[in-house]
C-alpha cells in the first residue's frame, strides 16, 4: 500500500483525514482540473471537496485504514449505498446528495484519463430523487421595493448598486461582487461581459438606473480602488462576501415584510420572470442568464404558467 500522509482536510469531528499518498495526490490534481481547466466556481469547489472528503472519511471508516486508489478500484456499490444512507440519516436533503453522488461520479470520470482507475461500483448507483420545484421569484412590486430601499452612507449605495446588477441584469451574486473595477459599468458603458460556471462568458446589459447606483457606490466608498482589485468592498475595505448580501437581504424581509424566499438569488429569478412574462424569448433569456442548457432556462415557464393559473383563479368567476 502507498505511503500514509494526512492532507489539511478538518472533518466535522475536528480530526484531520489521512489518506493514502496515490490518493492523494489524484485528488489534488482533480482540484487543480476543476478550478484552472474547467473554470469551476469557489463555491462549486467547496462543495465537490467536501463531498469528496466526506466520502472518503466514510471509506477509511469502512476499510479501517487510509483509502488508496486500489480501494477505489474495488469499490463496492452496496458501500457508495451505505454513505448516501448514512448521510441521508445525518439529515441531508435529497437534492444535496445528487450533488454529493455528481461530484463523486465526476472525480470517478476523471480517475479513469487521470489516473488510470476505474470505478465501476458508481455506475450501479441511482441518483437519488430530487423533488420538483420552481424558482420562487418575487413580485415586480416587492422586487422594486429592494432595490429602491437606499440609504444613507456608502455601504446602503454597496448594496443597492449589487442588489441592481442581480435584478437589472440577472447577475449570480457571485458574479456580481467579483467584479473588478476597471469592469464597473460607468461612464455609458452599459454592457458587462461577464465569466459564468464553467467559464462560459456572455454578454448582459446594465441599466442607467444601475449604472447610477454602482457611479454613487464609487463616489461614497472611503476605500482607492486599483483597476485589478475587487470593485465592491466590505466594510473593512476587504473584498465583499456574500454572505454580507445574504444578511442585508435578510435586513430587508423584515423591513420590507417581503416572503422568506427573498434572496439574492430569489432577485436573478426575477429577472428571468419578469422579462418572460413580458414576452421576451427563452433562448434569449437562455444567454442573460448563462445558462448552458434551454432546459434550464425552461423552468421559467413553469413560474409563470403558476402565475397566469393564480390571476386566473382569482378573477374568472366559475374559477
Amino acid at each position: 500500500m502507498p505511503s500514509e500522509t494526512t492532507i489539511g482536510a478538518v472533518l466535522d469531528d475536528g480530526s484531520e483525514l489521512a489518506l493514502a499518498g496515490d490518493l492523494e495526490a489524484a485528488a489534488e490534481r482533480w482540484f487543480a482540473h476543476l478550478a484552472h481547466e474547467r473554470g469551476y466556481a469557489s463555491a462549486t469547489l467547496e462543495a465537490y471537496e467536501r463531498d469528496l472528503r466526506q466520502f472518503l472519511a466514510f471509506l477509511k471508516a469502512e476499510l479501517r485504514h487510509a483509502p488508496c486508489l486500489g480501494d477505489l478500484a474495488r469499490l463496492e456499490a452496496r458501500t457508495l449505498r451505505a454513505f448516501l444512507a448514512a448521510r441521508r440519516r445525518a439529515g441531508v436533503t435529497g437534492r444535496s446528495l445528487a450533488r454529493t453522488l455528481s461530484a463523486l461520479r465526476t472525480f470517478f470520470r476523471w480517475l479513469e484519463t487521470g489516473a488510470g482507475v476505474t470505478v465501476r461500483a458508481v455506475r450501479q448507483v441511482a441518483t437519488p430523487k430530487v423533488p420538483h420545484s420552481v424558482p420562487k421569484p418575487l413580485t415586480i412590486e416587492k422586487a422594486a421595493s429592494v432595490v429602491e430601499a437606499g440609504g444613507a452612507g456608502w455601504i446602503a449605495a454597496r448594496d443597492v448598486a449589487v442588489l441592481l446588477l442581480l435584478y437589472g441584469s440577472g447577475l449570480r451574486i457571485g458574479e456580481a461582487i467579483g467584479l473588478a473595477r476597471k469592469d464597473a459599468p460607468v461612464g455609458g458603458r452599459d454592457m458587462l461581459r461577464i465569466a459564468g460556471k464553467g467559464g462560459k462568458e456572455r454578454l448582459v446589459p446594465v441599466l442607467p438606473v444601475t449604472q447610477a447606483a454602482i457611479e454613487r457606490y464609487l463616489d461614497l466608498s472611503p476605500y482607492p480602488l486599483e483597476p485589478s482589485e475587487a470593485l465592491f468592498r466590505g466594510a473593512k475595505g476587504g473584498p465583499l462576501s456574500p454572505r454580507i448580501m445574504q444578511l442585508a437581504m435578510e435586513r430587508m424581509r423584515v423591513a420590507l415584510g417581503l416572503p422568506d424566499t427573498a434572496t439574492p438569488h430569489a432577485l436573478r429569478h426575477s429577472f428571468a420572470t419578469h422579462l418572460l412574462a413580458s414576452g421576451a424569448d427563452l433562448r434569449q433569456i437562455q444567454e442573460l442568464l448563462g445558462h448552458a442548457s434551454l432546459s434550464t432556462t425552461q423552468i421559467y415557464t413553469e413560474v409563470d404558467r403558476e402565475r397566469l393559473l393564480k390571476v386566473y383563479d382569482a378573477a374568472h368567476p366559475r374559477a
